[in-house]
């Protein structure tokens, strides 16, 4: 494995994205309620209103939209060259926009559920 994708296993839509990554990527993916939080240095806000990375060390490198971009890399073509892309300078600030946009409004997407209110 190349690194885990800790997403928000109460989520809907985030659940079905994870189901996705694991069909297409070579990651780990991990829900973070089943996960020792403190052990990996994060809180629960951070890993509620974001996805997070950590890479093959342990460490936590990345979160949202640039965690989304290290997932995509472990994927075939074409979700690999989207994941690049995703991290060119001129890109990730407009990818970052995109991430917060669709973590706000989520509950709105297709396969989410009520708990993606909370």
């Amino acid at each position: 494995m190349t690194g885990t994708c800790i997403y928000d296993g109460d989520c809907g839509f985030c659940t079905r994205s994870a189901q996705w990554l694991q069909r297409h990527g070579d990651c780990a993916i991990v829900p973070w309620q089943a996960l020792d939080l403190d052990a990996l240095g994060l809180t629960e806000e951070q890993v509620s209103t974001a996805v997070q990375w950590q890479d093959p060390t342990g460490a936590v490198t990345a979160s949202g939209a640039d965690a989304i971009a290290q997932a995509l890399l472990t994927c075939g073509r074409p979700w690999r060259w989207m994941g690049r892309v995703l991290t060119w300078p001129v890109v990730r600030p407009f990818a970052a926009i995109g991430y917060r946009l669709v973590a706000r409004y989520r509950y709105k997407l297709p396969g989410s559920t009520d708990a993606c209110r909370i």
